[in-house]
């Protein structure tokens, strides 16, 4: 499979941009945003900035994307002025976000009619891993164009798994969000609970973080809603995609799923009570709501 010289990368949010900054430390990288600060910050660090979308398509085979959904996919893709005129045989486009895999199937198709590849391989880790180029990497699609890009995405995570068939990085992205998320909704019940049973919040989370309860989502939100932080992370209402395609995928299979229906009770809850601009520990004030109780430290030990 013929490789051009340059790696490609679109979409510097929060994510994108560490990713970028890794990839451009061991490969040539061209960047494109629409934010010149973002691509400026990158830029500094070794890359190269593209004038736009056609530019990243004309000069790299491997191009990587970090969009928020399968509308800005898209866009970016088939859209005017988007990459799919300018691609070749052989290049390889890879989507970094969590979108559909629905879509990605489509838009595996469309580009395969073109000679080209399409590969969903979304990643989990947040921020503090995707700058130290430590995340998971989830990847679905054609053997032969993971193996070619294989080398760019270990520069992004520690651990890259080919998941099978075009999809199925979104399915198991699905899967791992969908457990995060019945994560976040458990110690949105129960730390309020606990207070309510008359237990000191701050106890419990320590407890709970050193014992068997514990989880990534209880140990990351517990201690920012005892802060009254609620804004770091991703927020909720864009990360809801992720429970509405399990359960549509759960509707063709028939299969009931009762623990993360639960959940999604919780979390459309969050959403109908205004808390969607907020992460996903924000669920947390449903049941301080429910149980007239407030998870928080006193202003003196760091209260917000």
């Amino acid at each position: 499979m013929r490789l051009k010289e340059k790696v490609g990368f679109i979409g510097l949010g929060s994510m994108g941009r560490r990713m970028a900054a890794n990839i451009c430390g061991g490969f040539p990288t061209s960047v494109f945003d629409l934010r010149e600060d973002a691509v400026a910050e990158v830029a500094a660090r070794g890359a190269g900035a593209a004038d736009n979308v056609t530019d990243i398509a004309a000069t790299c085979n491997r191009i990587l994307l970090s969009l928020p959904d399968a509308d800005a996919v898209d866009e970016v893709v088939f859209g005017e002025g988007g990459l799919f005129p300018s691609l070749e045989e052989g290049d390889i486009v890879v989507d970094c976000g969590t979108t559909h895999p629905e879509y990605t199937r489509a838009a595996a198709r469309r580009l395969a009619g073109r000679g080209a590849f399409f590969l969903d391989a979304p990643v989990t880790g947040m921020e503090t891993r995707a700058e130290a180029g430590t995340l998971t990497v989830m990847v679905g699609g054609d053997e032969g164009a993971f193996a070619a890009v294989l080398p760019v995405l270990e520069r992004i995570g520690s651990l890259v798994l080919h998941m099978g068939e075009s999809g199925n990085g979104q399915l198991a992205k699905m899967t791992n969000n969908v457990l995060y998320n019945i994560s976040c909704a458990a110690m949105a019940e129960m730390l309020p609970f606990a207070a309510r049973l008359g237990l000191d919040p701050e106890k419990m989370r320590r407890a709970v973080g050193s014992g068997s309860g514990q989880s990534f989502g209880f140990d990351y939100f517990s201690e920012r809603a005892l802060r009254g932080v609620f804004n770091e992370g991703y927020p909720m209402a864009a990360a809801f995609k992720d429970m509405k395609t399990v359960m549509e995928n759960a509707d063709v299979l028939q299969v009931p799923l009762p623990v993360a229906s639960a959940a999604m009770q919780t979390y459309k809850t969050a959403l109908a009570r205004g808390f969607g601009e907020q992460s996903k520990g924000a669920m947390i004030k449903v049941w301080e709501q429910v149980m007239g109780v407030e998870v928080r430290y006193p202003e003196e030990e760091g209260g917000q």
